[in-house]
């Protein structure tokens, strides 16, 4: 497996996938800078979850190649996709988190898991990643006594457990009020900041993207048709990135 030489955590080359016999990503090549808010748009049905779940190892393409600090993730055997995932977090749209568990003992399962650590050790971790996303009081609650936006945060921390240097968040705005969102968005902002963490976020909402996307990359029918800052997304001559910036619903199926 080769070693990354550059300053790219992960690269998408000409990735297709198939649902069937329905082609689903279409030669999508995309690449992924260390420490960056990388936000992946697009409308219903254009690949954007697919591609996250090719990222994190979740799905194999029919063909293309996902390297993950230079290893082909596409390639891995059980063992070794394995040992990769341990390296990424994951925040479900829905939280993802066990109903029957506290809130700590969330956060906990992936040190439990994966840690092979010392259970003082592991509470020591979980107050402090809880301190982090601001839940220092909910470690003893149960998922069901949080809010929506709490959840939401409960989820992050867990994804965060084992310092990954790499984190995938599902449409983390979801289902929240503005102010919420708000609130979510400064969080990844400043972990972003105090851990150094890569976000690769997929989202629809116009507000968080602005307020965090370093890159945007826009998917369109499975094929990549933007990938830039957002400078670059105010100015483009693509007319379907314009008329997501702009809000505008002339034939933009969201």
């Amino acid at each position: 497996m080769n070693v990354t030489t550059n300053n790219m955590i992960i690269e998408v080359q000409d990735l297709v996938t198939h649902y069937g016999e329905t082609q689903v990503l279409d030669h999508v090549s995309c690449e992924i800078r260390k420490g960056e808010i990388f936000v992946i748009i697009g409308g219903s049905g254009c690949g954007k979850t697919t591609l996250l779940k090719h990222m994190t190892g979740l799905l194999q393409p029919t063909s293309g190649r996902i390297l993950f600090l230079g290893n082909d993730i596409a390639r891995m055997d059980e063992d070794e996709l394995s040992k990769m995932q341990r390296n990424i977090g994951i925040a479900f749209q829905s939280s993802g988190l066990f109903n029957s568990m506290t809130v700590g003992d969330n956060v906990a399962l992936p040190l439990r898991e994966y840690g092979q650590m010392d259970e003082k050790l592991v509470d020591s971790i979980v107050r402090l990643k809880l301190s982090l996303v601001g839940l220092a009081a909910a470690q003893h609650l149960m998922p069901d006594e949080l809010s929506g936006g709490m959840r939401k945060r409960a989820g992050l921390a867990r994804a965060i457990a084992l310092d990954p240097p790499v984190v995938y968040f599902d449409e983390p705005s979801a289902g929240l009020d503005p102010i919420i969102a708000s609130g979510l968005d400064d969080l990844i902002l400043n972990l972003r900041k105090l851990l150094g963490t890569t976000f690769v976020i997929v989202t629809h909402e116009l507000d968080s993207i602005r307020k965090v996307a370093d890159r945007v990359l826009m998917l369109d029918r499975g094929r990549v048709i933007f990938m830039g800052d957002l400078e670059e997304a105010a100015t483009t001559t693509v007319a379907r990135v314009r008329q997501f910036f702009e809000r505008r619903a002339d034939d933009f199926i969201a």
